[in-house]
């Protein structure tokens, strides 16, 4: 799919990164508006994540999206007011303490909803800030992505699990000592 004349979508299981350009960051703005919409009710925070959140990264074609919503979440309503606007609920998706949902076939959007102010939001905000503001640790990230998705083009879960390493590293830099 064609979006702002930047190729979104990616199939299930799939991993094909893209360079990185700017209209992500337009592209997350205008479906956000609608999520808010969606979940004004649930006093939704809406924050972009994911590689397509950070500069100069490359990124699977599909804009990852935080929304916080109060604890305890009302999942049915959620996915009720997710649905109205074209996502389903990835029940699959398999992320500790986030619900997942997933616009189109093959896939241009995912949301993460999360309690707001959680771990899960915590965690989730300061990876993606620890890469904005650290260009080389970004560009690290970057390099090893780009070499999972060459060894993982047909397996999104062994993509994800050899940067759980990674991310670990940078959470744990962003943490401060207990």
């Amino acid at each position: 799919m064609i979006e702002n004349g930047v190729q979104l979508g990616l199939s299930q299981g799939q991993v094909k990164l893209v360079p990185p350009t700017s209209a992500w960051t337009s592209l997350f703005e205008t479906e956000a508006a609608l999520v808010a919409a969606a979940l004004g009710p649930f006093d939704v925070r809406i924050e972009h994540c994911g590689s397509t959140s950070v500069p100069g990264i490359p990124a699977k074609p599909i804009i990852d999206m935080l929304a916080g919503i109060a604890a305890p979440i009302d999942v049915a309503a959620a996915a009720g007011a997710l649905a109205a606007i074209g996502y389903e609920h990835a029940t699959w998706a398999g992320v500790p303490g986030h619900e997942v949902f997933g616009k189109g076939d093959p896939r241009t959007h995912l949301i993460h909803v999360v309690p707001k102010e959680g771990d899960a939001w915590a965690r989730m905000l300061a990876f993606r800030d620890g890469l904005r503001s650290e260009p080389a640790l970004a560009a690290e990230y970057g390099a090893l992505k780009q070499d999972l998705a060459q060894r993982f083009p047909a397996n999104r879960s062994a993509y994800t699990d050899g940067k759980s390493a990674f991310v670990a590293r940078v959470l744990a830099a962003a943490s401060p000592p207990a």
